[in-house]
């Protein structure tokens, strides 16, 4: 089925549907799971209350009836047998049409005032409780033997065929009327009647007694009993395609039937090559719908990624530009510092001075500078010499030679004298930031 357009996982399915539910037409399986959105569980439970004569899900939530087409040159018409009544001679001939014509004018006005008197008629015509009638007729009928009675409201089962594309068979009862007695215990006990109609078809039933059946057989124009109707789809209407009237055997209803939906399921069929067609070019755009949505979306994250990449470079080399201009202020600042710092070394002294002295500083590239102060001069000026001399690291430690010791920064305002600096001591500079 992949050439169908299916799935591994959708062509399992519709395989597993019709080995439970029996169905020979693979497509109608199809047709059935791909209404039920590939729902297994929900399309099985729902072809298993349509066996039971339950209403499906669909059918509970829709009351509203679609219209249903009653046009008896677009029907297969069925009476019971009856004596020949063809006129012979002149005289019958003309007695037949003036029967007819008076037959034809009291059904006409029949049909017109009984039209009057129901728009008059009391509530006791009014529908209240179409399910109610349809169940009270439902356990009320005494023959054992009959087709699968659909549980629901006349609504519900033209809703239910038209959504399943089957045929409805509408039988209306009249307890009264001795025909329908032999008929419902012969014609509609026949096992064969039984197994087509529950194979084929949805079987709804009511008397006319209750106010829902008598709607119906208003609706459907039924004259005598028992009535029985066909309602299929056609041309997405749903028309009535054949209509019985009388008593007749199991096996004439049999035929009856079969004669119908021989000549009608042609049109159930195109319905379900439509609907399977409109469903699966549905399924398909819908695929390329998400197939074009996820393509977008990694389309999308490829650009998002792309974005974040961008993004993250222009953050280093922001970072990096950062780091250069702090660094470039930081050398201007420390530029400016030793200019200051250098107008407040005081002045080398003489050789000769008693006070001198003598400083030997190695600096950390090997370079050697000697420098004099005085031993009142305090340990800050030594500081600012050699930080402000251009071969000296940006941050340094002096520290002694023998013993080693290291000259705090903190201690800076102490004399040199008071740090313990001799003539000809040798001071090391020590690059912090090596």
């Amino acid at each position: 089925m992949e050439g169908d357009g299916l799935t591994n996982s959708q062509t399992e399915k519709v395989l597993q549907f019709q080995d439970l539910t029996g169905i020979d037409d693979i497509n109608i399986c199809r047709e059935v799971l791909i209404r039920h959105q590939w729902d297994l569980e929900v399309a099985i439970q729902e072809q298993l209350n349509i066996r039971e004569g339950r209403p499906s899900m669909y059918a509970v939530s829709d009351n509203r009836a679609p219209q249903v087409i009653n046009d008896r040159f677009l029907q297969h018409i069925f009476t019971n047998n009856r004596p020949d009544n063809t006129p012979n001679g002149l005289t019958a001939i003309v007695r037949y049409f003036v029967n007819y014509i008076f037959n034809f004018c009291y059904s006409t006005l029949t049909t017109i005032v009984t039209t009057v008197v129901s728009l008059f008629r009391n509530n006791e015509r009014i529908v209240t409780d179409p399910l109610g009638d349809v169940l009270n007729f439902i356990r009320a009928y005494k023959y054992p033997s009959h087709p699968v009675f659909y549980q629901g409201t006349y609504a519900q089962a033209l809703n239910d065929a038209k959504r399943e594309l089957k045929f409805l068979v509408v039988y209306l009862h009249s307890e009264n009327n001795s025909e329908v007695a032999n008929f419902c215990r012969n014609a509609l006990s026949d096992p064969a009647v039984i197994e087509y109609i529950n194979q084929r078809m949805l079987f709804w039933a009511c008397d006319i007694s209750s106010p829902e059946g008598y709607r119906v057989s208003h609706s459907i124009n039924a004259r005598s009993y028992p009535t029985m109707v066909i309602v299929g789809l056609r041309a997405n209407k749903m028309i009535i395609m054949g209509r019985m009237e009388g008593d007749c055997s199991g096996s004439e209803l049999l035929r009856r039937l079969k004669t119908v939906v021989d000549e009608n399921d042609v049109w159930l069929s195109q319905a379900r090559a439509d609907r399977l067609e409109r469903n699966l070019t549905q399924s398909l755009r819908q695929q390329q719908d998400e197939a074009y949505e996820l393509s977008l979306r990694a389309d999308q994250e490829k650009e998002r990624l792309k974005q974040l990449e961008r993004d993250e470079i222009l953050r280093q080399q922001r970072a990096f530009e950062d780091e250069l201009q702090a660094e470039q202020q930081r050398k201007e600042d420390i530029a400016r510092l030793k200019i200051e710092l250098a107008s407040q070394v005081p002045s080398e002294p003489e050789l000769n001075n008693p006070q001198t002295v003598g400083v030997l500083f190695k600096l950390p590239n090997g370079q050697r500078i000697e420098r004099r102060f005085k031993d009142t001069d305090l340990l800050k000026d030594v500081y600012n010499y050699i930080f402000c001399h251009p071969s000296s690291p940006d941050s340094f430690q002096l520290t002694t030679n023998f013993p080693k010791r290291i000259l705090e920064a903190k201690d800076s305002i102490h004399t040199l004298a008071e740090a313990g600096l001799r003539n000809r001591d040798v001071l090391f500079v020590n690059d912090l930031d090596a």
